[in-house]
């Protein structure tokens, strides 16, 4: 058995523990209160005996015993009526309830469904009913299995909770611990792709060629600090967030199909937010790749920024296969994806980017199935 498996085993057996601990708690709390109510049972069979021997008993007997034993309920109420069903007395009765002739009609139905009433026969034909309720003991206790199953539940969440939350905080950290990893081990022949691109530049090669050879050595550059800022807080500054938009766009533009179709659409102005430029630069990639796979290599793809007073939004239009409604929130969960390859983390790596670093927003803001999808980030202005 190893590690994972250990912890599946704990998992489950605290959270079956609990269900039997409960279930036995509710069985018991039921029979207990099973046995009450028969105690009380007994007890006002007792209570009715007693009055059916005072109301026989020669004025000249001794009734101190009898008495004593009507006297001694003070909790359980009781509604006592003759043979017509008009009622004679109560006893432990809200006074409220006994001004209210509706009220005491009622209480006496409740009763009549929660006792069987005990009669008492007086002789010539005369019988009298006791109908009683629960005593406020029993009726506090009857609401106890309920309270204690929430409790229960509460409990099992908490578990089940506390195991979710710890997978995923060592499944963060794998990631977290791989992602500065590749950056270290890019580091290495990336120095050495500087060195020979200086020395192309001393054979006089084109330098067209340097240029561009550059520019993907500075990507490189790009992609390694963005691993090794997985993890970390990102450093944020104030920037233009027109500029760096469109600085991912044309770098994205220049290395797509000549089959998409860009446009981009800006306010010709400055709209500063605090922005990790790397890490913002990382999202709009992620979200144009997944634009261009949802098109297969084939459409038009539109970034379009709108201001608000208190917000500047970025839309990434495409015009691909579209989105389902119902995965609207799912598809930015890690591992989903509906491409044969890949991990499925770009979506959720620019919500974490997005929300958690940036505390901004994005969301599916609309989509067509066949028609194609719009992605709407918002940053907060300075």
């Amino acid at each position: 058995m190893n590690f994972t498996d250990e912890r599946n085993f704990s998992r489950w057996f605290i959270i079956i523990s609990c269900l039997v601990v409960v279930s036995l708690v509710l069985w018991n709390t039921t029979i207990f209160f099973q046995r009450l109510k028969e105690d009380e049972r007994s007890k006002m069979s007792i209570w009715a005996h007693a009055l059916q021997d005072f109301e026989k008993m020669n004025p000249n007997e001794d009734a101190a015993l009898i008495l004593e034993i009507l006297n001694n309920n003070t909790t359980i109420p009781i509604i006592h009526t003759n043979g017509k069903g008009k009622i004679d007395y109560t006893t432990n009765i809200n006074p409220k309830i006994l001004d209210d002739e509706e009220r005491l009609n009622d209480l006496l139905l409740q009763m009549m469904e929660e006792n069987e009433p005990i009669i008492i026969n007086l002789g010539e034909g005369q019988d009298q009913y006791i109908y009683y309720g629960n005593s406020p003991t029993l009726n506090k206790l009857k609401y106890y299995p309920v309270g204690l199953t929430l409790i229960g539940f509460l409990f099992i969440g908490v578990v089940y909770f506390f195991y979710t939350t710890t997978k995923s905080s060592e499944q963060n950290k794998l990631w977290a611990g791989m992602a500065k990893e590749t950056a270290h081990q890019i580091g290495t022949p990336l120095s050495s792709l500087i060195g020979w691109t200086e020395i192309l530049k001393d054979e006089n090669v084109n330098k067209d060629y340097i240029t561009e050879i550059e520019k993907d050595v500075d990507r490189l550059k790009t992609i390694t600090e963005r691993f090794s800022k997985i993890g970390s807080a990102p450093l944020l500054k104030i920037t233009d967030v027109v500029t760096a938009t469109r600085e991912s766009f044309d770098y994205l533009q220049v290395r797509s199909s000549n089959l998409i179709d860009f446009s981009i659409n800006t306010p010709k102005k400055v709209i500063e937010v605090e922005l990790n430029q790397q890490l913002y630069s990382w999202t709009i990639e992620n979200l144009v790749k997944n634009a261009i796979d949802a098109m297969r290599g084939k459409g038009k793809l539109n970034i379009e920024i709108k201001e608000e007073p208190k917000w500047v939004c970025i839309f990434i239009k495409d015009t691909g296969k579209g989105i389902e409604k119902s995965k609207f929130k799912t598809i930015f969960e890690p591992g989903q994806t509906s491409k044969k390859r890949g991990w499925g983390l770009g979506l959720s790596l620019a919500k974490r980017i997005i929300e958690e670093y940036h505390k901004g927003k994005i969301k599916v803001l609309q989509s067509e199935l066949n028609k194609g999808t719009t992605f709407k980030i918002s940053l907060r202005k300075i």
